[in-house]
């Protein structure tokens, strides 16, 4: 998949410069994945060769730009905000591939007939550029509204800061089935934030955001995450084999870092995910395998053909388990926290009160507590762990930015032994750019999106209530009119100037990992917190490094790479 994304952007130089010619399938440029991509450092041009950090799609944008940025700037000048709605051209107008009778567009992802795996669809966000531009309309999907891709950051903004108080987010119509039809007499009228929209969503969100994005409860969770990181880097120095290196299922240990610290927040407990030899029927692993199962399935369930609406598929069928037994984790832990709560026996926080008794005391309501852990558990854990994944397998291919990193860890921490603070984290700027920079290159999640709440011209179109507009973050962040010098791998464009900042453009809505505004994701902080202190943590102490192939990138639920990550784990001298 990552050559892939190398030849279609190619091409599409080729499109807007030479005559018209047959491309390739996706299926004859998929038989060229061998051949990687050395994505640069901040000096150095990419060049082509088999060499550690294999980059996906960076040389595409460079040549997206040479090959299409005149033509995206001249057109997008005609189409803003100038166009009133009733002179916008038709909807039906909207370029995109051409449903089939009866099948419509969902045949594409069918077995055998299709053009596309689901672990493709990060590769479609490029497809659909490359072929229909920077507007794209995908029909005819069984069981769906349109999907309405959008590549101009301008047009993006300008549906984000036009929306109303209550964003409609298009998401997991599964789980809306679920919250809302077949768990209903639980969770009633406040099914949560993640998969609820309108009012149910907005009074939830209202009654939980204080005490989860209240920067004084957050900034209390460093000791107690950080202790949790320091026995994760315990326990992989323990799986380290005769070579030094991590075993083949380590992203399987980040999943087990990632639960112990979201049900640290979320559940005011420790679940024993770090316990050595932790079998495979324990509790943490089996939600662990919940989460998975529930999320990394998501695309099947919504993609293809959506029987389960109608009767209960095996997938379906296996999804509501696990969704149950999510319920009754969350619940049990609650219930047993509730309890200390009566008997005055704090557990996360010394001598403070923690996230969900805040919640508890605040609200009053156990049930309310039950469902923000549930959401924050099942989008939280695959999340934040595909995230690590990334970053780890990015700077152990990359040894001159993780010697940066290094260089200013020792500097903030002389002695690797110095308890973590809120201060010292703040002053990682490099740590806190080099993330970003991951995240802008390799979005774990591949786009962001909005149901549109009334017509709106978007690119000139009038495009009606009702259809859902998708963002790929993961062909936006690479795309030279957006960011200057997008090809390259540049955590300093991250840095004000005073810190050692490159001054480069970045578009602001080029790259938004967590979403933007009233729905921008509701645990970031957390998310954040625990990503840099396990970098802090593991690189001021440790080299990572990566001797074997390099891995391709695919999509899950997350966009990660795929493959064992068996990372070289070096002690440092100091």
């Amino acid at each position: 998949m990552n050559h892939t994304r190398q030849r279609l952007i190619r091409e599409l130089t080729a499109v807007r410069t030479a005559k018209p010619s047959p491309r390739p399938s996706l299926q004859q440029l998929q038989r060229q994945r061998a051949e990687q991509i050395r994505c640069s450092s901040t000096d150095r041009p990419i060049r082509y060769t088999h060499s550690t950090a294999s980059c996906p799609h960076m040389v595409e944008a460079l040549n997206v730009a040479d090959g299409a940025q005149s033509q995206a700037v001249s057109s997008s000048s005609s189409s803003r905000n100038t166009i009133r709605l009733e002179d916008a051209r038709p909807y039906s107008e909207v370029p995109g591939p051409k449903p089939l009778p009866i099948l419509g567009n969902t045949w594409r992802v069918f077995p055998i007939i299709g053009q596309y795996k689901i672990s493709d669809v990060a590769m479609i966000s490029f497809l659909l550029h490359r072929d229909y531009g920077r507007i794209v309309r995908l029909g005819g999907l069984i069981g769906r509204p349109d999907l309405l891709f959008v590549y101009d950051c301008d047009e993006i903004e300008k549906v984000y800061r036009n929306e109303g108080p209550t964003p409609f987010r298009p998401s997991m119509p599964s789980l809306v089935k679920y919250k809302s039809e077949l768990r209903k007499d639980f969770f009633g009228d406040l099914p949560g934030v993640v998969g609820v929209h309108g009012e149910p969503w907005r009074e939830f969100r209202s009654r939980v955001q204080k005490p989860v994005l209240q920067l004084s409860t957050v900034r209390r969770y460093v000791s107690p995450l950080e202790q949790v990181t320091e026995e994760f880097i315990d326990r992989c120095q323990q799986l380290l084999d005769d070579r030094k290196e991590l075993p083949d299922d380590f992203d399987n240990e980040i999943h087990k870092w990632s639960l112990e610290c979201i049900g640290l927040v979320a559940l005011d407990t420790r679940l024993g995910c770090l316990e050595p030899n932790l079998d495979p029927k324990s509790e943490p692993q089996q939600i662990i395998n919940a989460a998975k199962y529930a999320l990394r399935n998501v695309a099947t369930l919504e993609l293809k053909a959506p029987y389960w609406r109608y009767f209960p598929t095996p997938v379906w069928y296996k999804y509501v388990n696990n969704m149950d037994y999510f319920v009754k984790i969350c619940m049990k832990y609650i219930k047993n926290a509730t309890q200390r709560m009566k008997l005055s026996e704090g557990r996360a926080l010394d001598g403070e009160p923690s996230l969900l008794e805040r919640v508890i005391k605040s609200e009053n309501d156990e049930k309310l507590a039950v469902v923000m852990a549930l959401d924050l558990i099942l989008v939280g854990i695959d999340t934040i762990s595909m995230a690590v994944c990334s970053i780890l397998y990015q700077l152990a291919t990359r040894p001159a930015e993780q010697q940066k990193l290094y260089e200013e860890l020792k500097r903030l921490i002389p002695d690797p032994k110095t308890p973590l603070t809120i201060q010292l984290l703040d002053q990682a700027h490099y740590l806190k750019a080099f993330i970003k920079e991951v995240l802008r290159v390799y979005s774990t999640v591949i786009g962001n999106g909005r149901t549109l709440q009334e017509d709106t011209v978007i690119c000139g179109y009038r495009i009606p209530k009702g259809v859902q507009c998708v963002f790929p973050n993961l062909v936006l962040g690479t795309m030279e009119e957006y960011v200057s010098d997008a090809q390259r791998f540049k955590p300093e464009r991250w840095l004000k100037p005073a810190q050692g900042g490159s001054g480069d453009q970045l578009h602001p809505f080029a790259s938004l990992p967590y979403g933007y505004g009233a729905r921008m994701c509701l645990g970031r902080r957390f998310a954040d917190l625990e990503m840099q202190i396990l970098l802090a943590k593991l690189l001021r102490s440790f080299k990572l490094e990566y001797h074997h192939k390099p891995l391709n990138y695919e999509v899950t639920f997350m966009y990660a790479p795929e493959g064992a990550l068996k990372f070289k784990m070096t002690p440092r001298e100091d």
